[in-house]
């Protein structure tokens, strides 16, 4: 199959805008991440889900909140099928390695690998933007993934 230079550009795009929220997650708690997201965009997780920016927010918040916590967001096998100029589907895999204090720790395997699937949308004025982020696991376990008590979310 081929691949036209300009799809493989814009793969590099959304890739490198996947990794740099993930690595405000990893690095900053968070505190940027909503802003990669529609005023009303989703956050589905298999625990609990998030609608809205400030949902999102508070999310992190509510993470960071807990103490300190080492993660790694690391993303692999990225794929992104334009479905016209301004929406695009991105499939790709999150290997999650994480657990409660501050490094160094001992080292596991990932707690989760979850098969993402993104909507991504172009805004004008924001470039491109998440509409919904879909995490589907495929392997978990060892340290459980940080979910509020969904009474509180």
């Amino acid at each position: 199959m081929k691949i036209s230079s300009d799809r493989l550009l814009l793969t590099q795009e959304l890739y490198a805008l996947v990794v740099d929220y993930w690595h405000d997650v990893d690095t900053n708690w968070g505190r940027n991440a909503p802003d990669y997201f529609t005023k009303d965009g989703a956050f589905i997780g298999p625990a609990a889900s998030y609608r809205g920016r400030e949902k999102i927010r508070a999310f992190y918040k509510w993470r960071e909140d807990r103490g300190a916590r080492t993660v790694v967001h690391s993303v692999t096998n990225f794929q992104a099928l334009p479905e016209s100029a301004d929406r695009v589907t991105c499939h790709w895999f999150l290997m999650l390695y994480a657990a409660d204090g501050k490094p160094v720790l001992p080292t596991h395997p990932p707690i989760q690998i979850a098969y993402m699937t993104d909507k991504m949308v172009r805004d004008g004025d924001d470039g491109w933007l998440v509409e919904s982020r879909l995490f589907e696991n495929w392997f978990e376990g060892g340290t459980p993934a940080t979910n509020p008590n969904l009474d509180d979310a």
